[in-house]
């Protein structure tokens, strides 16, 4: 059972979260605390719900009904799947394109991701692209050309940017710290 929590954007929500799950008797019960959900092993009780969801609006933080649970779930999936699946990437902007997939105005979409996951839906795609690139550098099959073109990258100096500024690291520090680290591995 997955619960999204709105406004859960911080460690300090976070560690509140655990708290209020352990005070409830879950703390065997959830698997994973994130920003913006809760992932429980088992479905809880109607009492437990209930009493979770008075004691974060206590502290600000508000447990998101299930529709609105689902819509992040399917803008997380439709995202995810457009970027490991060359043949989904749009030739429209995102926006666009994740708007008329799941059938929403953008806006609307944009403030409920940003107000759970603490990360604009922009950010969330370009952090899932540039793990991508790694990916793709990592197996060293495609040219930094290849892997612009096949993720939509307006050019090799977007994605080198974009990646530089997420990583730290060039893509091609990338790849060679990648070589290096295989070279040391053959000669142990």
């Amino acid at each position: 059972m997955k619960l999204y929590i709105k406004y859960m954007v911080s460690n300090r929500c976070k560690a509140l979260v655990q708290q209020e799950l352990i005070n409830l008797g879950l703390q065997s019960e959830y698997v994973v605390v994130d920003l913006g959900i809760v992932e429980i092993q088992k479905d809880i009780t109607d009492i437990q719900l209930e009493q979770l969801k008075q004691n974060l609006s206590k502290a600000g933080l508000e447990l998101l009904d299930d529709s609105k649970s689902k819509l992040i779930d399917k803008i997380k999936t439709l995202i995810t799947d457009m970027i490991y699946s060359s043949e989904e990437q749009p030739k429209v902007n995102y926006s666009i394109y994740i708007s008329e997939k799941l059938g929403y105005n953008y806006n609307y979409l944009a403030n409920i991701f940003s107000e759970v996951k603490g990360i604009t839906i922009q950010q969330f795609i370009i952090i899932h692209k540039i793990e991508r690139v790694k990916e793709l550098l990592f197996y060293d099959e495609l040219s930094l050309t290849e892997i612009a073109h096949r993720l939509h990258y307006s050019s090799v100096a977007h994605l080198s940017s974009q990646f530089k500024k997420v990583t730290g690291l060039s893509p091609s520090f990338y790849r060679h710290l990648k070589e290096k680290r295989e070279s040391v591995l053959e000669n142990l």
